[in-house]
């Protein structure tokens, strides 16, 4: 049995700390220091408009992207907060995201926290 390779993050919750101090730190420390070949962070439910009014969540999400993190965001959540072009100028790929997260949670080989 292989060993996961993946880590997915799903960021769900609208406090700026709990984004700083876990959620990106994290992920961009497992791209940075390849602790996971691969990783996505997921934007989902109130991060989504939190993310959308905060600058400087803004440039960290630029340096996840830069480092190679996958950025999605649920498409249901950022259309009812009205942020979905918002986040797509970030370069999140802003798509449904019930199936593929339900895809990761499937996989072996993926790892899915929720933050």
């Amino acid at each position: 049995m292989s060993q996961p390779n993946k880590l997915v993050v799903v960021w769900t919750n609208g406090d700026r700390e709990v984004a700083l101090r876990m959620a990106f730190m994290y992920t961009l420390n497992s791209k940075l220091k390849e602790w996971w070949n691969e990783v996505t962070l997921i934007v989902w439910g109130p991060s989504a408009k939190l993310l959308a009014k905060d600058t400087m969540l803004q440039e960290y999400v630029g340096k996840m992207k830069d480092a190679g993190v996958e950025l999605l965001a649920c498409k249901a959540c950022a259309d009812g907060y009205g942020v979905s072009e918002m986040l797509e100028n970030m370069g999140i790929i802003v798509k449904y995201t019930g199936l593929v997260l339900t895809e990761f949670l499937k996989d072996e080989n993926i790892r899915v926290i929720t933050v």
